[in-house]
């Protein structure tokens, strides 16, 4: 196959390409969100765990991930491949907790920094810690000898970054090994359990097998046909990668025939040409003597590894293999992770707009009521008449601010229970609130306490915005009031006295009821004109009305925005959908030069027409397969 030519743009597009799935967020409980937020971490995995660092470092060392389902004897064909104990076997299940990764001493380097795996803390293996300080530069940036800082996002000792232990645990390590008898090329690693009981090593594991130039899936003759190891199989043959699988623990009574249905299996699949070997059952396998299987059991495995290894075609070949068919796979992959994006985008636009309309409505009957002088209701309107008969102003003011307060707090309610419901009729609203502390908005549970608190918060926040309308609307009528003074201070007679008489209080009181009153308190602006002049009235109502429409809308804009808060935090970003795709259509496009340019050097002139027809039979026979598979 053709090798990739590692240039500066392609690795510049992947990186890009990474940054954009990284930012992505499938926050909402939509169909596929769980699968996308899976394929995401799958992604992120592959790129940062091996893609970019093999594309980056060709020539490192071939790392092959041991992995498999509970019992399947990983660490003890570890143990044998390397010929010393290096990963603890054993019956008590799950047995490997912290991944072994064994190499040649000469290529410690490509494994104590952060070229793969950055994300897990270095533990050094006993044979290192004797006289490593000073084996190879990075321990001086790693500290004291025996354990290295954590990568990826500042991550350090009990600091987990991407792929630390969930739940705020001990972050992820993988202890490294060297064997002189390894040879030099080759890195082994002993990943967790696939199925393992524990959330933490499942996740460990998958995420070391994205790490991996080849996959060595490990089944055994009681379990091969079970579902989570071919669940490994598909992906590898999705992703074309370079895969080897072992038989286990095989009886020597029906060796031929486990072997040649599981071979039957394989061929079913479509994976017929991956290269199987088989280990008989023996006493070691069982955990309780040495822990190593005769080198006879092994040595096809052995032989396979080094070959690869050490020839640099075979080892080139196999790390292409991998990492073309990663990226190959983007082109499926990531307009799948494009269109779960525009779900999310849609869903929280939807979600939005529900509350939004809600709000409108509420504006709308705010705008309405007033105009009808509803507010001049109740109290007010006893405050009202009273004030004809020498009643005081500011306890008409006081309630009418309590008045407009009422307005919009069964205004406000009104729609919280409106949007409420279309959320709770939205699957994608499962796990949001529309509730909002006081303090600062955040989503709670809907209990009865919680939407009590949330009534209470709310009127008192309104509550607090009325009040400060009313001091603009007191401040704003002395000052009209000052200027009428003047006015009339100049010209003197009756009316001149009469304007100095005037308390701005009393010309804020009739303001005000003039304003929320409607029709009820249509005498107030009569009165108003007789007191301040015509001109003046009109222009202090004027001035009053827009102050009472810019402080209704923004009491109601936000009590709006708290609802919007939960969604707000969920931080989908509107445009990840077409980031996605462009990234990937620049990925595309660097590396169809490269793919036309690398088939014209490895192929003579004459074979060129031939060699494109076998790659489209190849590629149709590919997505025919996929079609089948989809079906």
């Amino acid at each position: 196959m053709a090798t990739l030519d590692v240039r500066p743009r392609l690795l510049d597009a992947l990186s890009v390409l990474r940054d954009r799935v990284e930012a992505a967020r499938f926050p909402l409980p939509l169909r596929g969100a769980a699968r996308a937020r899976c394929n995401r971490a799958e992604l992120l995995a592959q790129l940062d765990d091996y893609v970019i660092p093999r594309l980056r470092s060709p020539q490192a060392p071939l790392l092959a991930v041991i992995g498999g389902s509970t019992g399947a004897g990983k660490s003890t064909l570890v143990n044998s491949l390397v010929g010393r104990r290096v990963s603890e076997a054993g019956v008590l299940r799950p047995t490997t907790r912290t991944p072994v990764l064994v190499c040649h001493p000469d290529d410690v380097h490509w494994f104590s920094g952060r070229r793969v795996l950055p994300q897990l803390t270095r533990v050094w293996g006993p044979e290192e810690d004797d006289g490593a300080e000073g084996t190879h530069p990075e321990h001086e940036e790693y500290g004291e000898r025996g354990e290295c800082g954590g990568y990826g996002g500042g991550s350090g000792p009990g600091k987990p970054g991407k792929g630390g232990a969930a739940g705020g645990g001990e972050p992820f390590a993988v202890r490294i090994e060297v064997e002189a008898a390894l040879p030099s090329g080759l890195a082994l690693l002993d990943a967790p359990d696939i199925d393992s009981l524990v959330a933490r090593n499942r996740e460990l594991a998958a995420e070391l097998i994205c790490a991996a130039d080849v996959w060595v899936l490990v089944t055994t003759a009681a379990r091969y046909a079970d579902a989570v190891p071919w669940h490994l199989l598909r992906a590898a043959k999705e992703y074309d990668v370079t895969l080897v699988t072992v038989l286990d623990r095989v009886p020597h009574q029906i060796a031929t025939d486990i072997s040649g249905r599981y071979a039957e299996l394989l061929q079913r699949a479509g994976l017929g040409h991956v290269p199987r070997f088989t280990i008989p059952e023996l006493p070691e396998s069982a955990g309780g003597g040495s822990g190593l299987l005769p080198a006879t059991a092994v040595a096809g495995l052995r032989e396979w590894l080094e070959r690869h290894a050490q020839d640099p075609a075979a080892r080139r070949a196999a790390a292409d293999r991998t990492a073309t068919g990663v990226i190959a796979s983007l082109r499926s992959r990531l307009p799948a992770l494009a269109g779960a994006a525009a779900a999310q985008h849609a869903a929280g636009l939807r979600l939005a707009g529900r509350v939004e309309e809600a709000y409108e409505r509420a504006a709308e009957r705010v705008r309405s009521e007033v105009a009808a002088g509803e507010v001049l209701a109740g109290d007010a309107r006893a405050y009202w008449r009273d004030h004809g008969t020498g009643g005081r102003s500011d306890e008409l003011l006081d309630a009418l601010t309590e008045g407009l307060t009422s307005l919009l707090t069964c205004a406000v309610e009104e729609a919280d229970e409106r949007a409420a419901e279309a959320w709770r009729r939205d699957p994608a609203a499962a796990d949001l609130s529309l509730t909002a502390s006081s303090g600062a908005s955040e989503a709670s549970t809907a209990s009865d306490a919680a939407e009590a608190a949330e009534a209470a918060g709310a009127a008192g926040r309104l509550g607090v915005l009325v009040r400060r309308w009313r001091r603009c609307l007191e401040e704003l009528a002395e000052e009209e009031t000052r200027e009428a003074r003047d006015a009339r201070d100049a010209r003197g007679g009756p009316a001149g006295e009469r304007v100095a008489q005037v308390e701005p209080e009393e010309a804020a009181a009739l303001l005000a009821a003039t304003l929320l009153g409607g029709r009820r308190a249509r005498t107030a602006g009569e009165n108003l004109a007789d007191l301040l002049g015509a001109q003046t009235a009109l222009r202090l109502r004027d001035r009053g009305g827009r102050l009472l429409v810019t402080y209704l809308a923004r009491a109601l804009d936000g009590e709006r925005e708290r609802r919007l808060a939960p969604l707000d935090r969920l931080t989908v970003p509107p445009d990840q959908q077409a980031e996605l795709i462009a990234a990937l259509s620049v990925l595309q496009r660097e590396r169809q030069p490269e793919q036309k340019r690398t088939a014209a050097d490895a192929v003579p002139a004459e074979a060129v027409a031939a060699g494109a027809a076998a790659a489209d039979a190849v590629v149709v026979e590919r997505e025919r397969e996929k079609a089948e598979v989809s079906g």
